[in-house]
């Protein structure tokens, strides 16, 4: 390359325009090599992509057409990519290449790999107008993506290399990136995995999300328990995102409906805001297709700025309107306790699926040209709302279909119907939301317009199905399917139900015709006032649900999501039939068709290749080949050796690498030093009382308090050492959780700190649980606990994640626990507690006041009460495990009479332990059964049972 004088413009776009047009997957690097004026300094550039292929060309190893398409990048193009972003992508001073700045000079270098992929995906899509998925989700728990982005690029050893000859180790430049702050719990992290199963299996799909800027919070344990202060995660800016301010859309709130000609509604005047996309490619494992996560943020204009109220001192009048907008995407689930709160949420919700509708809407259009047919949009669009929280979907596509595209009200129901599909994630009544009418009226008025015209379609819909013979019948059915809740019926209804077969004259008349032949007795006054009072009975108005004028107005979002959906899917077998059985049990007798089940998966790339590598090569070794990772049922190969000694020695020798890894990331993050030749018993998850970490802890109370009991022999002949390790986050509003992280950290500072237990027993709390954290715990685990009240947890991810890594569970039958019991081996799994059918009854027997509490529990109950563990006043969380009813007392979650089976079955534990060649085959042949539990397998069932995609490879 010639010495000559760039402008700064002219380089850049000299180097970007030379990398597009190479179209290359893994972008070109230039490096130091050739010289050039910028700026008075003088630099040296060449191309060092452009040398090796050149080289290889000249060899005959690759052809023109070849190109770049088949170009790997080595270390050295990769370290000068590296040193180009520390130097023309700054975000850091430039005088030194610290660990900060190498992360982001490193992220920005994969980013340019993931744009030109995602670039070549969508324009191939466009090109063939495919069909399409869109999965929408207030949460993706997304954890780092650097390793994840290296990893499925096939880059790792080109990163690792590159980054040593820089000066660093790639492990510790990775660890410079916070997670993403975009989730909390198992709802983000599925939909996160599906995104990389997505994209690894070649289906044409996108995720909508908000950019929270604030994340939920980051959790600090400190003696009073949890505190939460804002995530910073955006503190130095996100290299992964590309920010569209190109792509917006304006989204309304408040305002009033007014009648147009014709009956054409108009929403006007109200509160406009912008939303504005910023994408982040999601790359598939060894395959060039790169799909998008599309995130919100919400503005308004700048003329919104009121400069006159600022001018005049008036800072915050003149701020309003930009205020109002941007917190929209501060905080992820924004506390709902006040007003305030509950309209911020409902604006989050309206703002991910309006945004997220016109943009899909709009890609439609452009692809269909200038043949566009609204009939044929569900062959081309799929939407998938996670959870309720996207159930606006529903009325806002039918909004934007009448009001903004023409089409009839018969049109857009349809093809809404044939559009939207449902995942419900809960059984739990508190988690199935329902809005306020007012609030919603006042929000959203031509929403609710809409709403009210779905609740009429579904009545008439379910008096078709039912009749109104059996009237007890038809409003039972009204009451539990409505979507209008304590709403009156409306006027059509009413008048079909309640018009009677003949009006009181005419009865009276026909009465009186019937009576003509007896004339000759003459009926008495009392007789004649008995036959109009019988008359009046056979002609009664029947009776119609009146509202309560005491009881809120409703909007039932889950019974929407089921009436306008055409596909509705639980996450795990057992709550699946839960879900057809009792959640939407009528709609299920009704709709038999739209119930499925889809039980829940986790990518194995995140979970195992990437976060386990000692074990992955393990498992590489034994089945043959690297197969396994995108086709896991390979790994049941894995069962025929699960007795071979070799193996379980190279088995043993990983995990215990793994824990002390763990040992020494729970030293820096708690100052606790654990013994990494103890069991590692895991519970991290959110903070709940139905997932029952209050019977885990009560359950170590007890084993303590045994301990205590006992001589320092005989506390090693009865137990096995054990690491209790918990984390999760409790949300900033529920007390109960929060006590329960108080009661946690309380008991661990006491037993950790008793010289006469010793390594015997330790418990330690891990702040801020999120995936990079999890990535860390879970290749370490021996024994994870998914211990929830049986028939509460819908599916559950991270016993999927456990079981892959070798870790052997103890739990209830309760969501996808009693799949993996069945894949696993029953003697591989520790069982028990009361059954999901059991429960109800359980709890009527309890309110009845003939439950018996085992003496153990009370036992336990008094121990803590005793003031041992420290002068916190534990009388409100030890009172909701007794009583017999009333609002947090007679333990709900059955802690009290799953306590013995539970102590008992941690015998068992500690006796399989003990037998290390047995404990090391349970292991094996966990992971061996978790083939099944691959998001692969459950995208694969979306997309062939749902959404009717198929995958599309890349030229």
């Amino acid at each position: 390359m010639a010495s000559l004088p760039f402008s700064a413009t002219s380089f850049h776009s000299t180097f970007i325009c030379f990398n597009y047009k190479a179209r290359n997957p893994n972008l070109f690097f230039l490096k130091k090599g050739s010289s050039f004026t910028f700026s008075r300094r003088k630099f040296i550039i060449k191309s060092v992509a452009s040398d090796q292929r050149q080289d290889l060309k000249e060899e005959g190893q690759i052809t023109e057409e070849a190109s770049l398409d088949t170009f790997v990048p080595d270390s050295a193009s990769v370290a000068s990519s590296i040193k180009y972003h520390s130097e023309f992508t700054p975000s850091f001073a430039p005088d030194h290449f610290e660990l900060p700045k190498a992360f982001k000079a490193t992220a920005e270098s994969v980013r340019d790999s993931l744009i030109i992929n995602w670039n070549a995906t969508y324009a191939y899509y466009e090109k063939i107008n495919v069909k399409q998925a869109y999965y929408l989700s207030m949460e993706y728990l997304q954890g780092r993506a650097l390793l994840n982005a290296i990893g499925n690029l096939e880059l790792t050893g080109a990163y690792a290399e590159a980054l040593k000859k820089l000066g660093h180790n790639l492990e510790d430049v990775a660890r410079e990136e916070p997670d993403a702050a975009l989730g909390n719990g198992g709802l983000g992290r599925l939909a996160s995995c599906f995104l990389d199963s997505l994209a690894t299996l070649n289906y044409p799909a996108w995720g909508y999300g908000l950019r929270y800027k604030y994340g939920l919070f980051k959790q600090y344990i400190t003696k009073d328990g949890q505190e939460e202060v804002a995530e910073n995660w955006l503190e130095m800016g996100n290299p992964w995102e590309i920010v569209r301010n190109d792509v917006s859309y304006p989204v309304k709130f408040y305002g009033e409906v007014i009648s147009g000609p014709e009956g054409i509604k108009e929403w006007v005047g109200g509160e406009d805001i912008t939303a504005v996309a910023y994408d982040v490619p999601i790359p598939g494992y060894k395959t060039k297709t790169t799909i998008n996560l599309r995130l919100w943020s919400t503005k308004v204009a700048p003329e919104k700025f009121d400069l006159s109220a600022f001018n005049a001192g008036d800072h915050a009048k003149a701020y309003s309107a930009m205020n109002n907008a941007e917190k929209i995407c501060y905080i992820l689930y924004p506390g709902d306790e006040s007003l305030e709160g509950k309209t911020l949420r409902l604006k989050q919700q309206y703002t991910l699926c309006s945004a997220s509708l016109q943009d899909i809407i709009a890609r439609y259009e452009r692809r269909s040209g200038e043949f566009l047919n609204w009939e044929i949009f569900p062959e081309k669009v799929a939407v998938q709302m996670n959870d309720t929280h996207p159930t606006l979907c529903i009325p806002e596509l039918i909004r934007i279909l009448i009001d903004v595209k023409g089409l009839s009200w018969e049109q857009a129901w349809n093809i809404t119907q044939r559009t939207v599909a449902y995942t419900n994630h809960t059984v739990l009544p508190e988690a199935l939301e329902k809005w306020s009418l007012e609030l919603m009226e006042k929000l959203l008025p031509r929403h609710v317009e809409i709403i009210k015209m779905i609740d009429e379609e579904l009545v008439q819909t379910i008096i078709d199905e039912y009749g109104t013979e059996d009237l007890d019948l038809l409003q039972e059915k009204l009451k539990q399917m409505r979507i209008l809740d304590n709403i009156e019926l409306p006027e059509s209804v009413v008048e079909m139900i309640a018009k009677p077969e003949k009006s009181l004259v005419e009865a009276i008349e026909s009465t009186e015709e019937d009576d003509v032949s007896d004339e000759e007795t003459e009926p008495t006054a009392e007789e004649d006032e008995l036959e109009e009072e019988e008359i009046e009975e056979e002609n009664e108005v029947p009776p119609i649900i009146e509202p309560d004028p005491k009881l809120p107005k409703l909007v039932r979002m889950a019974n929407l999501c089921v009436a306008g959906g055409y596909a509705v899917n639980g996450v795990a077998e057992i709550h699946s039939e839960i879900v057809k059985n009792e959640v939407f049990n009528d709609f299920y007798e009704m709709w038999p068709e739209k119930f499925q089940n889809k039980t829940n998966g986790v990518t194995p790339r995140r979970w195992i290749r990437f976060c386990n590598p000692d074990l992955s090569k393990i498992i590489t070794k034994w089945t043959g080949s690297e197969d396994w990772v995108v086709n896991t049922e390979k790994l049941l190969t894995l069962r025929k050796f699960s007795d071979n000694e070799d193996l379980q020695s190279e088995w043993r020798e990983a995990k215990r690498r793994n824990k002390v890894k763990v040992a020494s990331f729970l030293r820096e993050k708690t100052g606790y030093i654990v013994n990494p030749d103890a069991m590692f018993d895991v519970q991290v998850k959110r903070i709940h009382e139905y997932k029952r970490q209050l019977l885990n802890i009560m359950g170590i109370v007890y084993r303590y308090k045994k301990m205590k009991g006992m001589s320092h022999e005989e506390r090693k002949a009865s137990f096995a050492p054990r690491v209790c390790i918990f984390g999760g986050k409790a949300f900033a509003t529920y007390v109960q959780a929060k006590r329960i992280v108080k009661f946690i950290t309380d008991v661990g500072a006491t037993v950790n700190h008793d010289p006469e237990i010793g390594d015997l027993l330790k418990v330690v709390f891990v702040p801020d649980y999120n995936v990079s954290v999890a990535e860390m715990l879970i290749p370490g685990s021996e024994l994870s606990q998914h211990i929830s009240t049986a028939g509460m947890e819908a599916s559950g991810t991270s016993n999927m994640k456990f079981a892959m890594n070798g870790c052997i569970l103890i739990g209830t039958l309760d969501g996808a626990n009693v799949e993996i019991r069945q894949e696993v081996g029953e003697d591989n799994f520790f069982l028990f507690g009361a059954e999901a059918h059991e429960i109800a009854g359980l709890r009527k027997e309890r309110a009845e006041g003939k439950f018996v509490p085992d003496p153990r529990f009370e036992e336990v109950k008094s121990y803590v009460r005793s003031g041992v563990f420290g002068p916190y006043n534990y009388e409100e969380l030890m009172g909701s495990l007794e009583g017999n009813e009333g609002y947090g007392r007679a333990d709900y979650f059955l802690v009290g009479k799953d306590f013995p089976s539970y102590i008992e079955c941690q015998d068992k534990v500690d006796e399989a332990y003990r037998d290390q060649k047995r404990w090391t085959k349970m292991s094996i042949l966990n992971t061996a059964g978790s083939y099944k539990f691959s998001s692969d397998r459950t995208i694969h069932e979306y997309a062939r049972d749902i959404w009717r995609i198929d995958p599309v490879v890349l030229p």
